[in-house]
Protein backbone atom coordinates (compact mmCIF):
# COMPACT_ATOMS: atom_id res chain seq x y z
CA UNK A 1 0.00 0.00 0.00
CA UNK A 2 1.53 3.57 -0.93
CA UNK A 3 1.20 6.40 1.54
CA UNK A 4 0.12 9.73 -0.07
CA UNK A 5 2.36 11.76 2.77
CA UNK A 6 0.31 15.09 1.04
CA UNK A 7 -2.66 14.01 2.92
CA UNK A 8 -1.08 11.98 5.97
CA UNK A 9 2.46 13.37 6.97
CA UNK A 10 3.14 16.71 8.56
CA UNK A 11 7.03 17.56 9.01
CA UNK A 12 8.65 18.61 11.86
CA UNK A 13 11.87 20.47 11.13
CA UNK A 14 14.32 22.46 13.52
CA UNK A 15 17.10 24.39 13.19
CA UNK A 16 19.72 27.64 14.40
CA UNK A 17 21.56 29.48 12.10
CA UNK A 18 21.39 26.93 9.40
CA UNK A 19 21.73 29.02 6.65
CA UNK A 20 22.10 27.37 3.15
CA UNK A 21 21.49 24.62 4.36
CA UNK A 22 17.88 25.15 5.96
CA UNK A 23 16.88 26.22 2.77
CA UNK A 24 17.40 23.41 1.09
CA UNK A 25 15.94 21.88 3.87
CA UNK A 26 12.93 23.19 3.69
CA UNK A 27 12.73 23.31 -0.14
CA UNK A 28 12.75 19.54 0.30
CA UNK A 29 9.64 19.45 2.23
CA UNK A 30 7.24 22.09 1.58
CA UNK A 31 5.65 20.31 -2.08
CA UNK A 32 6.01 16.67 -0.67
CA UNK A 33 3.71 16.96 3.24
CA UNK A 34 0.26 18.07 4.47
CA UNK A 35 2.12 20.72 6.17
CA UNK A 36 5.55 21.88 7.22
CA UNK A 37 6.49 23.62 10.91
CA UNK A 38 9.55 24.87 11.09
CA UNK A 39 11.04 25.64 14.81
CA UNK A 40 13.79 28.05 15.43
CA UNK A 41 15.74 28.19 18.10
CA UNK A 42 17.14 31.51 18.24
CA UNK A 43 18.89 31.85 15.48
CA UNK A 44 20.20 35.01 13.95
CA UNK A 45 20.83 34.45 10.60
CA UNK A 46 17.12 34.83 8.94
CA UNK A 47 15.98 31.78 9.33
CA UNK A 48 12.63 32.17 10.69
CA UNK A 49 11.65 35.08 7.81
CA UNK A 50 12.40 32.24 5.30
CA UNK A 51 10.70 29.53 6.49
CA UNK A 52 7.90 32.09 6.59
CA UNK A 53 8.66 32.80 3.02
CA UNK A 54 7.93 29.37 1.97
CA UNK A 55 4.77 29.48 3.51
CA UNK A 56 5.53 26.88 6.89
CA UNK A 57 4.24 27.30 9.91
CA UNK A 58 6.93 28.64 12.04
CA UNK A 59 7.41 28.30 15.95
CA UNK A 60 9.98 30.69 17.47
CA UNK A 61 11.59 29.26 20.67
CA UNK A 62 11.55 31.61 23.94
CA UNK A 63 14.86 32.13 24.79
CA UNK A 64 14.12 32.49 28.42
CA UNK A 65 14.15 28.48 28.72
CA UNK A 66 17.61 26.39 27.41
CA UNK A 67 17.61 25.41 23.79
CA UNK A 68 17.50 21.64 23.28
CA UNK A 69 16.56 20.12 20.09
CA UNK A 70 14.16 17.45 22.33
CA UNK A 71 12.34 21.01 23.62
CA UNK A 72 12.22 22.33 19.43
CA UNK A 73 10.71 19.02 17.90
CA UNK A 74 8.44 18.74 21.31
CA UNK A 75 6.89 22.20 20.03
CA UNK A 76 6.98 21.66 16.53
CA UNK A 77 4.43 18.41 17.25
CA UNK A 78 2.44 20.91 19.37
CA UNK A 79 2.04 23.01 16.25
CA UNK A 80 0.94 20.09 14.34
CA UNK A 81 -1.56 19.15 16.50
CA UNK A 82 -3.04 22.56 16.95
CA UNK A 83 -3.85 22.98 13.48
CA UNK A 84 -4.36 19.64 12.77
CA UNK A 85 -4.97 16.96 15.82
CA UNK A 86 -5.65 13.81 13.08
CA UNK A 87 -2.41 13.78 11.28
CA UNK A 88 -1.32 10.10 10.89
CA UNK A 89 2.05 10.36 10.74
CA UNK A 90 5.04 13.21 11.61
CA UNK A 91 8.07 13.29 10.05
CA UNK A 92 10.79 15.17 11.83
CA UNK A 93 13.69 16.76 9.69
CA UNK A 94 16.86 18.20 11.21
CA UNK A 95 17.77 21.91 9.37
CA UNK A 96 21.10 20.39 7.77
CA UNK A 97 19.25 17.61 6.10
CA UNK A 98 16.87 17.63 3.39
CA UNK A 99 14.69 14.75 2.22
CA UNK A 100 15.01 12.24 -0.48
CA UNK A 101 12.06 12.00 -3.16
CA UNK A 102 10.25 8.91 -2.46
CA UNK A 103 10.75 8.62 1.32
CA UNK A 104 7.60 10.03 2.48
CA UNK A 105 5.89 7.41 0.43
CA UNK A 106 7.85 4.49 1.50
CA UNK A 107 8.03 5.23 5.59
CA UNK A 108 4.29 6.18 6.03
CA UNK A 109 3.61 2.64 3.48
CA UNK A 110 5.75 1.04 6.11
CA UNK A 111 4.06 2.17 8.81
CA UNK A 112 0.53 1.32 7.34
CA UNK A 113 1.82 -1.95 6.50
CA UNK A 114 3.04 -3.08 10.46
CA UNK A 115 0.57 -1.89 12.83
CA UNK A 116 3.25 -2.91 15.22
CA UNK A 117 5.89 -0.66 14.13
CA UNK A 118 5.94 3.41 16.34
CA UNK A 119 8.81 4.37 14.67
CA UNK A 120 10.36 4.42 10.75
CA UNK A 121 14.02 5.85 9.54
CA UNK A 122 16.30 5.39 6.80
CA UNK A 123 19.65 5.78 5.07
CA UNK A 124 21.24 9.16 5.91
CA UNK A 125 23.90 10.49 2.73
CA UNK A 126 26.57 12.56 3.86
CA UNK A 127 26.24 14.91 0.73
CA UNK A 128 29.92 16.37 0.76
CA UNK A 129 31.71 12.88 2.12
CA UNK A 130 35.40 13.72 0.63
CA UNK A 131 35.26 17.52 1.36
CA UNK A 132 37.00 16.96 4.98
CA UNK A 133 37.88 13.86 6.94
CA UNK A 134 35.48 14.75 9.42
CA UNK A 135 32.85 14.15 6.88
CA UNK A 136 34.18 11.17 5.73
CA UNK A 137 34.17 9.83 9.27
CA UNK A 138 30.77 10.75 9.73
CA UNK A 139 29.69 9.30 6.18
CA UNK A 140 30.91 6.16 7.13
CA UNK A 141 28.92 6.20 11.01
CA UNK A 142 25.64 6.87 8.88
CA UNK A 143 25.74 3.15 7.45
CA UNK A 144 23.24 0.85 9.13
CA UNK A 145 21.39 -1.87 7.49
CA UNK A 146 17.91 -2.37 7.40
CA UNK A 147 15.39 -4.22 9.75
CA UNK A 148 14.73 -3.54 12.74
CA UNK A 149 16.57 -1.19 15.54
CA UNK A 150 17.16 -0.26 19.37
CA UNK A 151 16.82 3.49 18.05
CA UNK A 152 16.87 6.15 15.08
CA UNK A 153 19.09 9.74 14.65
CA UNK A 154 16.60 12.60 14.97
CA UNK A 155 15.31 12.17 11.82
CA UNK A 156 12.76 9.85 11.40
CA UNK A 157 8.67 9.12 10.90
CA UNK A 158 6.79 8.52 13.86
CA UNK A 159 2.61 7.44 14.35
CA UNK A 160 0.95 10.26 15.64
CA UNK A 161 -0.32 8.54 18.67
CA UNK A 162 2.67 6.84 19.47
CA UNK A 163 4.67 10.10 20.24
CA UNK A 164 1.91 11.55 22.02
CA UNK A 165 1.56 7.84 24.23
CA UNK A 166 5.59 8.45 25.21
CA UNK A 167 4.57 12.05 26.01
CA UNK A 168 7.17 12.88 23.12
CA UNK A 169 10.81 13.72 24.00
CA UNK A 170 12.47 14.82 27.25
CA UNK A 171 13.33 18.60 26.86
CA UNK A 172 16.00 18.35 29.30
CA UNK A 173 18.28 15.74 27.60
CA UNK A 174 20.53 17.82 25.46
CA UNK A 175 21.72 15.31 23.17
CA UNK A 176 20.40 11.82 22.57
CA UNK A 177 16.97 12.42 23.25
CA UNK A 178 16.07 10.49 20.06
CA UNK A 179 17.89 7.24 21.71
CA UNK A 180 16.28 8.28 25.43
CA UNK A 181 12.70 8.56 23.42
CA UNK A 182 13.18 5.38 21.25
CA UNK A 183 13.48 3.64 24.34
CA UNK A 184 9.86 4.28 25.62
CA UNK A 185 8.72 3.70 22.34
CA UNK A 186 10.17 0.43 22.43
CA UNK A 187 8.66 -0.07 26.31
CA UNK A 188 5.17 0.89 24.93
CA UNK A 189 5.79 -2.44 22.55
CA UNK A 190 6.47 -0.95 19.42
CA UNK A 191 8.89 -1.66 16.61
CA UNK A 192 11.46 0.85 15.71
CA UNK A 193 12.66 -0.34 11.88
CA UNK A 194 15.48 1.45 9.47
CA UNK A 195 13.97 0.87 6.19
CA UNK A 196 16.20 0.04 2.96
CA UNK A 197 15.74 3.24 1.58
CA UNK A 198 17.30 6.24 1.68
CA UNK A 199 15.67 9.04 3.71
CA UNK A 200 18.08 12.54 3.55
CA UNK A 201 21.03 13.84 3.01
CA UNK A 202 23.19 14.91 5.93
CA UNK A 203 25.64 17.73 5.79
CA UNK A 204 27.66 17.73 8.96
CA UNK A 205 29.82 21.03 7.88
CA UNK A 206 32.84 20.00 10.32
CA UNK A 207 36.01 20.95 9.20
CA UNK A 208 37.73 21.83 12.40
CA UNK A 209 39.46 19.33 14.78
CA UNK A 210 37.67 21.48 17.88
CA UNK A 211 34.12 20.73 16.40
CA UNK A 212 34.79 17.35 16.41
CA UNK A 213 36.08 17.39 19.61
CA UNK A 214 33.01 18.87 21.14
CA UNK A 215 30.62 16.85 19.22
CA UNK A 216 32.37 13.95 20.82
CA UNK A 217 32.59 15.45 24.29
CA UNK A 218 28.49 16.45 23.61
CA UNK A 219 28.01 12.33 22.87
CA UNK A 220 30.13 11.49 25.92
CA UNK A 221 27.56 13.94 27.93
CA UNK A 222 24.73 12.23 26.38
CA UNK A 223 26.12 8.47 27.15
CA UNK A 224 26.26 9.77 30.88
CA UNK A 225 22.46 11.41 31.00
CA UNK A 226 20.90 8.83 28.97
CA UNK A 227 22.38 5.74 31.29
CA UNK A 228 21.55 7.93 34.02
CA UNK A 229 17.79 7.55 33.13
CA UNK A 230 17.66 3.68 31.90
CA UNK A 231 20.52 2.11 32.99
CA UNK A 232 18.40 0.68 35.76
CA UNK A 233 16.44 -0.88 32.89
CA UNK A 234 16.80 -4.47 31.83
CA UNK A 235 18.85 -3.57 29.03
CA UNK A 236 21.18 -1.41 30.74
CA UNK A 237 21.09 1.04 28.07
CA UNK A 238 24.11 2.91 26.98
CA UNK A 239 25.92 1.54 30.52
CA UNK A 240 28.04 -0.49 28.37
CA UNK A 241 28.91 2.68 26.44
CA UNK A 242 29.96 5.06 30.15
CA UNK A 243 31.93 1.68 31.27
CA UNK A 244 34.29 1.62 27.99
CA UNK A 245 34.83 5.42 28.04
CA UNK A 246 35.88 5.14 31.64
CA UNK A 247 38.09 2.22 30.68
CA UNK A 248 39.63 3.36 28.03
CA UNK A 249 39.72 7.01 28.32
CA UNK A 250 40.72 7.53 32.45
CA UNK A 251 41.56 3.93 34.46
CA UNK A 252 43.59 2.72 31.75
CA UNK A 253 45.97 5.86 31.33
CA UNK A 254 46.04 6.76 34.90
CA UNK A 255 46.97 3.17 36.05
CA UNK A 256 49.71 3.73 33.56
CA UNK A 257 51.14 7.20 34.54
CA UNK A 258 50.79 5.96 38.03
CA UNK A 259 53.10 3.12 37.18
CA UNK A 260 55.40 5.11 35.28
CA UNK A 261 57.91 6.36 37.45
CA UNK A 262 58.10 3.22 39.85
CA UNK A 263 58.53 1.40 36.40
CA UNK A 264 60.48 3.96 34.24
CA UNK A 265 58.05 4.73 32.06
CA UNK A 266 57.80 1.26 31.35
CA UNK A 267 53.97 0.78 32.21
CA UNK A 268 53.66 2.88 29.29
CA UNK A 269 54.39 0.59 26.72
CA UNK A 270 51.63 -1.73 27.59
CA UNK A 271 48.90 1.03 27.31
CA UNK A 272 49.93 1.86 23.88
CA UNK A 273 49.89 -1.58 22.86
CA UNK A 274 46.42 -1.48 23.92
CA UNK A 275 45.52 1.08 22.08
CA UNK A 276 47.14 -0.12 18.91
CA UNK A 277 45.29 -3.24 19.54
CA UNK A 278 42.02 -1.53 19.76
CA UNK A 279 42.59 0.11 16.36
CA UNK A 280 43.75 -3.15 14.44
CA UNK A 281 40.31 -4.69 15.91
CA UNK A 282 38.43 -1.63 14.89
CA UNK A 283 39.68 -1.46 11.54
CA UNK A 284 39.28 -4.85 10.40
CA UNK A 285 35.19 -4.71 11.05
CA UNK A 286 35.56 -1.50 8.84
CA UNK A 287 37.22 -3.62 6.48
CA UNK A 288 34.92 -7.08 6.60
CA UNK A 289 32.54 -3.79 5.39
CA UNK A 290 34.23 -3.43 2.09
CA UNK A 291 35.84 0.04 3.45
CA UNK A 292 38.64 1.15 0.98
CA UNK A 293 41.97 1.17 3.67
CA UNK A 294 42.27 4.73 4.02
CA UNK A 295 38.51 4.54 5.28
CA UNK A 296 38.99 2.22 7.78
CA UNK A 297 41.92 3.25 9.24
CA UNK A 298 40.46 6.31 9.75
CA UNK A 299 37.07 5.28 11.59
CA UNK A 300 39.41 3.51 13.64
CA UNK A 301 41.70 6.19 15.16
CA UNK A 302 38.85 8.73 15.82
CA UNK A 303 37.18 5.92 17.34
CA UNK A 304 39.98 5.26 19.78
CA UNK A 305 40.47 8.58 19.88
CA UNK A 306 36.92 9.51 21.02
CA UNK A 307 37.25 8.06 24.12
CA UNK A 308 38.70 11.00 25.29
CA UNK A 309 36.28 14.00 24.44
CA UNK A 310 33.84 11.55 25.73
CA UNK A 311 35.48 11.55 28.72
CA UNK A 312 35.34 15.06 29.13
CA UNK A 313 31.12 14.90 28.75
CA UNK A 314 31.01 12.31 30.87
CA UNK A 315 32.87 14.13 33.60
CA UNK A 316 30.62 17.65 32.80
CA UNK A 317 27.30 14.93 33.26
CA UNK A 318 28.45 14.24 36.64
CA UNK A 319 30.00 17.51 37.62
CA UNK A 320 26.83 19.39 36.57
CA UNK A 321 24.45 16.76 38.33
CA UNK A 322 26.65 17.02 41.70
CA UNK A 323 25.83 20.60 41.93
CA UNK A 324 22.36 20.51 41.05
CA UNK A 325 23.06 22.32 37.84
CA UNK A 326 20.66 22.04 34.77
CA UNK A 327 22.15 20.81 31.69
CA UNK A 328 22.86 23.40 28.63
CA UNK A 329 23.10 22.59 24.62
CA UNK A 330 26.50 21.71 23.73
CA UNK A 331 26.76 23.41 19.98
CA UNK A 332 29.83 22.38 18.20
CA UNK A 333 29.03 24.17 14.27
CA UNK A 334 30.54 27.23 16.04
CA UNK A 335 33.94 26.07 17.20
CA UNK A 336 37.21 27.71 16.11
CA UNK A 337 39.96 25.85 16.86
CA UNK A 338 42.42 28.23 18.98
Amino acid sequence: MIGNPRQDVAIVAIGRNEAERLKSCLRSAVSRARMVVYVDSGSSDGSPQFARSMSCHVVELDPARPFTAARARNEGFSCVLEHDPQIPFVQFLDGDCDLTEGWLEEASSALREHEDVGVVCGRLRERHPDATIYNKLYSLEWHQGAGEVRATGGNFMVRREVFQATGGFRADVIAAEDNEFCVRVRLLGFRILQLNAEMAGHDVAMTRFGQWWVRSRRTGHAYAQVAGLHGGSQERYFVSDCRKIWLWGFWLPLLALLLAFPSRGISLLPLALAYALQFVRIYRTGTKRGWPARDASLYSFFTVLFKFPALCGLLEYHWRRWRGQGFAIIEYKGVHNQ
